[in-house]
């Protein structure tokens, strides 16, 4: 089978789709990778070592990118002419967007985040009438409707959609994936806490954790520079005696960080997946996170909730680890647990490789769905 798949190279959508393209590769499928919002890293791209793999690399904008009406029609031609060269058996779009592309190929769409479900996460109301908004809107709604199937990391991300973008949708839910093999589980950690992601990203709301003071050192990893130039703004974060900010990091740096730290903070307010959780139970830390529908979901009894969005209750799990180290341990492995049965990355190619053998074959979608 050969498959083509869109990806953005800004965040954990490319972590994902290389899990997903390299394990459609060694099953001996076909892929055609096409990325968008900025040229990828010489470490993004290191895995890249396949003779089934051809990959397009664009700097096109994504579209929740502000002023991004002509480039996505850009990208649409520039996508659209691959498809004419490659005739893949198979669509597999990371945005919204291409969903509507006219090319009587099945096309899945994936409904990773979009701008109005995580305004609603940041700010509890719709975001602000604009031109670009209702741009917005209507691109994403024509995208989905267009699309055979429309994919999400979550029940709770397959319902939002639906509640934002009322048009009827046939949709059904796999979960994320990493290959365990890429973490350390190790049981030799240091007394400290880890919190992983974008801190411009309101949603991640990182800075939670500077909120309320800790008995343990507090480490956090991720970018501070928004990819879109035009919302770029102040987002400092300076390390003291108890805090350490060491920046965006590549995936062995991370995964140093997961193994020698005991327990992993994930304080999202806005949250469909979250891949950062998932690597950090894969190297036995205990998750403190934040009581969203999402990682309700998700863990379930294996991770230790604090109330949402608050930062005593946050400070409060937190030292109750540190004050019981057998509780932290019992978290860290039910988390790893957790992580090994339900995130893995093989599950996870399992399921995309049943869809795209329906759709390819012509068999009922809709039972497809359902059954999912």
């Amino acid at each position: 089978m050969h498959v083509l798949i869109t990806a953005d190279t800004v965040g954990g959508v490319w972590t994902y789709t290389r899990e997903l393209a390299c394990g459609l590769l060694h099953r001996g499928h076909r892929v055609t990778l096409v990325s968008f919002g900025r040229i990828p890293s010489p470490a993004q791209i290191s895995w890249m070592q396949h003779n089934r793999l051809t990959y397009h690399p664009t700097a096109f904008p994504l579209e929740w990118m502000q002023n991004s009406q002509q480039g996505i029609v850009e990208s649409a031609k520039y996508l659209q002419q691959i498809i004419h060269e490659t005739r893949p058996d198979l669509l597999h779009f990371s945005q919204f967007c291409y969903g509507a592309l006219e090319c009587g190929i099945p096309k899945v769409v994936v409904a990773h985040s979009d701008v109005v479900s995580w305004w609603h996460a940041v700010h509890g109301s719709d975001p602000p009438a604009s031109p670009w908004l209702d741009w917005y809107r209507t691109t994403v709604s024509r995208g989905l409707r267009c699309a055979d199937i429309v994919v999400a990391p979550s029940e709770w991300m397959l319902e939002t959609i639906g509640q934002h973008y009322p048009d009827p949708v046939l949709g059904c839910v796999i979960y994320n994936g990493r290959s365990t093999r890429l973490f350390r589980p190790s049981d030799q950690k240091q007394n400290c806490v880890l919190a992983v992601g974008r801190v411009w990203d309101e949603a991640k709301q990182i800075k939670i954790l500077l909120a309320r003071k800790h008995p343990v050192p507090v480490t956090i990893a991720g970018s501070a520079v928004h990819p879109d130039k035009a919302l770029n703004g102040p987002c400092e974060l300076k390390s003291g005696d108890s805090l350490k900010f060491c920046g965006e990091q590549d995936e062995s740096q991370l995964a140093a960080l997961y193994s020698t730290c005991s327990v992993f903070a994930a304080t999202s307010r806005y949250e469909p997946f979250g891949l950062a959780p998932v690597e950090a139970a894969l190297s036995k830390c205990a998750l403190v996170v934040n009581d969203i529908p999402s990682f309700r979901e998700l863990w379930r009894d294996a991770a230790f909730y604090f109330k949402r969005n608050n930062p005593d209750s946050l400070a409060h799990a937190i030292a109750t680890f540190f004050e019981s180290p057998a509780l932290r341990r019992l978290y860290a492995e039910q988390a790893y647990e957790c992580a090994r049965s339900r995130f893995s990355a093989s599950r996870m190619v399992d399921g995309y490789e049943d869809l795209y053998k329906t759709l390819v074959r012509g068999g009922r979608v809709y039972d497809y769905a359902a059954a999912a």
